[in-house]
């Protein structure tokens, strides 16, 4: 019996490949108004999917809007916005640890500066925050759910859900935005997309194709590096 030839690839040039996928991902703020097909964002969901969870729960859920139902979404939080009922970000504890205050600020002296916006311009700056609701102009935006009966390693799950979306979407030319700031507007967008009770918004993303002219998108933030975050213990000389 004939047997058909294989040819695997090399495994440095997978790594390679994989590692300039994810090293080339960005938080895309500026997108082109070109449209992605459902069957292309089907495939990178498909491929997310193979995530790990604990247990095999899989706990992750996700609301993909393009079209007028994004932008009703988008309309009522950016009017819940406006109106200030929504509650108070809780994104980060306070007071918030001094290393990763000066990581925020720093994060932020250099994204407002792209944008040509001075720190203590305060209108400028909650009209580009305005902008995180309308998906940045994007033409697909997730929404990222969880059952809120649900304990901590379980969201760490739907981080690493959230994690290969956007590794496979960028593997395809996709650029994407994770948004925490949805979180604080559950209620408008548990009533839009007719969320289940038991669920809780955890966070958004747009996804398309970045602009890369825009100046906020050519902006690179900082990396630690390895040796400062991680202790390799045990190793051979």
């Amino acid at each position: 019996m004939a047997h058909t030839a294989t040819t695997e690839w090399p495994r440095e040039a997978i790594a390679q490949c994989v590692s300039s996928v994810m090293r080339s991902r960005r938080a895309v703020r500026a997108f082109k108004p070109e449209p992605l097909r459902r069957d292309l964002v089907e495939r990178i969901l498909e491929d997310a999917a193979a995530a790990p969870s604990g247990a095999n729960i899989q706990p992750w859920r996700v609301y993909v809007v393009s079209g007028s139902v994004k932008d009703d979404l988008a309309k009522a939080v950016v009017s819940a916005f406006r109106a200030g009922s929504a509650p108070a970000p809780t994104h980060f504890p306070e007071p918030l640890p001094d290393v990763f205050r000066a990581r925020l600020l720093d994060f932020g002296a250099r994204y407002y500066a792209s944008l040509g916006i001075d720190r203590s311009d305060a209108s400028a700056r909650m009209r580009q925050t305005e902008r995180n609701f309308s998906f940045f102009g994007a033409p697909v935006g997730l929404i990222f759910s969880i059952d809120r009966r649900l304990k901590p390693h379980s969201w760490i799950d739907l981080g690493l859900f959230a994690q290969n979306v956007m590794i496979a979407a960028k593997a395809r030319g996709i650029d994407t935005c994770p948004q925490v700031a949805f979180a604080q507007f559950h209620d408008q967008i548990a009533s839009c997309l007719q969320m289940p009770p038991e669920e809780i918004t955890a966070f958004g993303m747009s996804m398309g194709y970045g602009d890369v002219a825009a100046p906020v998108n050519q902006t690179r933030m900082p990396r630690e590096r390895t040796h400062d975050f991680a202790r390799l213990l045990g190793f051979a000389a």
